[in-house]
């Protein structure tokens, strides 16, 4: 591990003022970032630890909520208006990882938190372009079951790690942002980068900037009515193979609104947005779901050791959206 300075924020003013740094690093729960430093796949010359900001989930003047970066994992996941009113981000949460770590983890760290390709940890002997620019990428010919079957590049096929973020991004979520220049927005689904031939800028954060909070928009029927599922080679403490975040508004047996969010195909959050087209209008039925997500699937470009992936997930989004149908389909 790299020595670095370490400074503790007590407010966000006192944040970005520490941040400004040319190699700062603002430091959440630590349960991501700090495994990157112990094996040198990351550095920074200094930590700012923003874990103690105030944090707090409150409801907004038009009924949505407004959750701050650096309130926990399991704070969010218990709180009664994100089980009631957005299951699917409740339930995302708890399948992200142990009580220990949601115990720990916050919101902003979670949002930030970098990929789990087995070549991007190899510091000493895997080449990475997330990790090294230019260096190449060893998953693409390499072991790849768990990497990208959309999106991806010549340069990477890592995917984003995040459950929540699945969710997120099926709520559309948006990020709020404070650095130098100012404050601003971002929605969630514009956040994340895909790879293209610079794979290490792996958002649109700019240099400064933190994360202050996350805002959902008031819940609609999609969203009360969502779950998430996730299908992994273990029953706990593994990252997706195929997640899926959905919800689903039937009126008369016809698909009124559809949210659908994919997790371990990307390396962001995917929004199914040409199944959520697919599916508006149309019959609630079993075989319009294999359809929807049979052409959101249809430009997925799977490696040798994933190709499984592609079947899994229409399998995987057809059975959430039945099952949130009520399976009378």
């Amino acid at each position: 591990m790299t020595p670095f300075a370490y400074r503790n924020a007590l407010d966000q003013a006192g944040a970005l003022s520490l941040g400004t740094g040319g190699d700062a690093r603002f430091l959440g729960g630590g349960t991501n970032l700090v495994d990157l430093l112990r094996h040198n796949v990351d550095s920074a010359a200094e930590l700012v630890d923003v874990s103690r900001l105030p944090g707090a989930i409150r409801e907004t003047g038009n009924g949505g909520l407004l959750i701050g970066a650096s309130v926990k994992n399991s704070a969010l996941a218990a709180h009664p208006l994100v089980r009631a009113r957005y299951p699917m981000l409740s339930r995302a949460l708890l399948a992200g990882a142990s009580a220990q770590i949601r115990n720990m983890a916050t919101v902003g760290g979670n949002i930030m938190q970098r990929t789990r390709c087995v070549y991007f940890y190899d510091a000493d002997g895997a080449r990475c372009n997330k990790r090294q620019p230019g260096s190449g990428c060893d998953a693409i010919g390499g072991f790849n079951r768990y990497h990208a079957i959309l999106g991806a590049s010549e340069d990477c096929v890592a995917t984003h790690p995040s459950d929540m973020c699945v969710a997120l991004t099926a709520l559309d979520a948006i990020v709020h942002l404070a650095g130098p220049d100012g404050e601003r927005a971002v929605p969630l689904t514009e956040f994340h980068r895909l790879p293209g031939t610079d794979p290490h800028i792996e958002t649109v954060l700019q240099p400064g900037e933190l994360i202050t909070g996350v805002e959902l928009l008031p819940a609609d029927p999609a969203a009360v009515n969502s779950e998430y599922r996730k299908v992994r080679d273990r029953s706990s403490y593994a990252f997706a193979l195929i997640a899926v975040a959905a919800g689903l508004e039937v009126v008369d047996g016809k698909v009124v609104q559809a949210r659908i969010a994919l997790g371990g195909v990307a390396a962001k959050p995917w929004r199914a947005t040409r199944a959520e087209a697919a599916l508006h209008g149309r019959p609630a039925t079993r075989e319009n779901f294999f359809v929807a997500a049979a052409e959101e699937l249809a430009s997925a470009q799977p490696l040798d050791g994933n190709a499984f992936k592609v079947g899994l997930a229409q399998r995987t989004i057809a059975a959430v959206l039945a099952s949130l149908a009520g399976d009378r389909v």
